[in-house]
């Protein structure tokens, strides 16, 4: 692992340490009506009426369209989107033809409502049956937070099937997307709750690619701006007889096979006389002898064809 992947993974580890210190006070403190779990479709409610069994149902599954049925209630009662005392009182509130000042409880038996899902460059990808609200960066910290080839992106891709909960700041589109830096430092913006069914996938950071005369040829997560004096020296820096007049970059064109070559002069660049190039994601630095021999251009070769076929996100 290069110097600049092990201090990405430093600082994210050091993020994900002070998550979940906040993520640890946030459970013991006292839980608002915001942190409270939405009752969900499929979930299955114990609801009992005291001292009217048969009022009372043992168990109860909400149905697709977040209702359920009650006896002597004419009419469905929506369950979804409501905590266990909000639809108690919405009971209540029914039974009171029938008896003075009920006494409701509900309780979820089963949590079978939809899963939310956390796929792309984290640890431990994978399903997470919510039994609260929870927020993006607690669904990050239970899948392991973001390996070292995370890109700077979060999508957040909203189930078509159930309408959102959240009333105070509903989404009309698809998905979400939200810059991981600000996830990961628990800004409101970036942080919102997250809904049953929801997917977020943290894409990998797109690469470039660093061959030929230097110490150790690598590959490089652009996940900011890096130069290609920078990708040189996480490379490991220039071997002996390098020819720094005549590095090259190979550029993928478009969506095409075909490649567009820059040439780059490194002693232009220190001397500050020539710009640092910016590099692109798939770029292909090439670091040629002093003898001219192309000892990497059977690599390249190779390499290139594998890279182009590539599927990446821009972000």
């Amino acid at each position: 692992m290069n110097t600049l992947n092990i201090y990405t993974r430093l600082v994210s580890l050091l993020l994900l340490l002070a998550t979940s210190f906040a993520i640890t006070a946030q459970q013991t403190a006292p839980t608002t009506s915001d942190d409270l779990y939405r009752i969900g479709a499929g979930d299955v409610l114990e609801v009992r009426v005291f001292n009217k069994p048969q009022l009372s149902r043992d168990a109860v599954r909400v149905d697709n369209h977040g209702m359920i049925r009650m006896p002597m209630v004419d009419s469905e009662i929506r369950a979804s989107c409501r905590s266990e005392a909000e639809l108690a009182n919405e009971i209540a509130t029914l039974y009171l033809k029938y008896q003075r000042n009920p006494h409701v409880d509900v309780f979820i038996k089963e949590y079978s409502s939809k899963p939310v899902a956390v796929l792309g460059a984290v640890d431990k990808p994978g399903q997470f049956q919510i039994q609260r609200r929870v927020k993006l960066l607690d669904l990050v910290s239970l899948a392991g937070g973001p390996t070292d080839r995370a890109g700077q992106q979060i999508i957040v891709a909203h189930s078509t099937e159930l309408s959102s909960c959240d009333q105070t700041t509903p989404s009309a589109k698809d998905f979400d997307s939200y810059n991981l830096s600000s996830t990961l430092r628990a800004e409101n913006a970036a942080n919102p709750y997250v809904q049953a069914g929801d997917v977020i996938t943290i894409p990998e950071a797109q690469q470039v690619f660093v061959v030929g005369n230097v110490l150790k040829p690598t590959s490089i997560s652009l996940k900011e701006k890096v130069t290609i004096s920078q990708a040189i020296a996480a490379a490991g820096g220039l071997m002996p007889d390098s020819r720094k007049d005549r590095v090259r970059i190979l550029r993928q064109v478009g969506n095409s096979l075909t490649k567009s070559e820059i040439v780059v002069d490194l002693d232009a660049i220190s001397k500050h006389k020539a710009d640092d190039v910016a590099l692109q994601a798939n770029d292909i630095v090439e670091v040629p002898t002093a003898s001219g021999k192309r000892f990497f251009r059977g690599l390249i070769n190779a390499v290139a064809p594998t890279i182009s076929r590539t599927v990446t996100m821009v972000p």
